[in-house]
């Protein structure tokens, strides 16, 4: 082994007078309650959740209070963001014939799941409510509930599922193959990736800025070597970059999340497969 990598786990396990760095991991999300109500333990990404539906209304409210036909920052901002779920989403993906009724639906879960990924760069917030998986299930069934009763509403349950399991032109002994595919892809699978494909993001971004932050004030400050602090430094640095990178992944991630479900809601009311 080279003297290098020695170092390397020197600094890391702490055998030179400090202590050992516990590197972080799922329990770093598992945290303490902040009060409870009986037996109900109330914790931190509860409170931000509920936090985020009044902090959205007010917002709104305020920016929509007094009209002008010369907005001001606040109206444009909200004009804008409406207008950008309402045009760039919902009527691109679920058609010009349906798609107003879905706005307001498409833009609580837009501006529901960014307002929730930020709280994650918030100081003393910091934490995005969707990196606990249990938070992403139910947004996601509610999901999968408005599209297949849309799909229903739209062509009836056997009809729905005709739609859905049989491609138009497709017959013979392939439709075997296919119907239970499209059958599983469509109305049992897509929940979960929906699911997951937002939590794991918000996981995986949140423990990467954890790992930066945590192993920074380790290799400067308790590491036991002065040599390493320029590491820590460097790692600090990094940590404000992954930052600044996690701006446009959290705003992503919110418009994935509602495009994906204005792009179900419109398969579902199609004519076509």
């Amino acid at each position: 082994m080279s003297a290098a990598t020695n170092a390397v786990l020197t600094a890391v396990l702490g055998s030179e007078g400090g202590e050992a760095f516990q590197p972080p991991g799922p329990e770093s999300f598992e945290l303490p309650p902040v009060f409870e109500i009986g037996s109900l333990e109330i914790t931190k990404p509860m409170l931000l959740l509920a936090f985020s539906v009044p902090l959205i209304v007010g917002f709104f409210w305020a920016a929509s209070r007094k009209q002008a036909v010369v907005p001001s920052k606040l109206q444009f901002a909200g004009e804008y963001v409406y207008g950008f779920v309402r045009n760039s989403i919902a009527r691109d993906l679920v058609g010009s014939q349906y798609f107003i009724k879905f706005v307001p639906f498409l833009f609580t879960i837009f501006t529901f799941v960014l307002v929730n990924n930020y709280f994650s760069l918030v100081p003393f917030l910091q934490f995005p409510s969707f990196s606990r998986f249990s938070f992403a299930i139910p947004l996601a069934l509610l999901v999968w509930v408005v599209y297949n009763a849309c799909g229903v509403y739209k062509h009836g349950f056997f009809g729905y599922l005709k739609h859905v399991c049989v491609p138009p032109g497709v017959s013979g002994v392939i439709l075997l193959l296919i119907i239970p595919l499209e059958f599983l892809s469509t109305i049992l699978v897509r929940p979960a990736t929906l699911a997951l494909r937002l939590f794991a993001n918000m996981f995986a971004g949140h423990l990467l800025l954890i790992l930066f932050a945590t192993g920074a004030a380790f290799l400067i400050f308790d590491s036991g070597n002065p040599w390493y602090a320029p590491v820590g430094v460097l790692s600090f640095i990094l940590g404000i970059l992954v930052s600044f990178l996690e701006v446009l992944v959290l705003f992503l991630q919110a418009y994935v999340f509602t495009l994906l479900t204005a792009m179900y809601i419109g398969g579902a009311l199609s004519d076509e497969h």
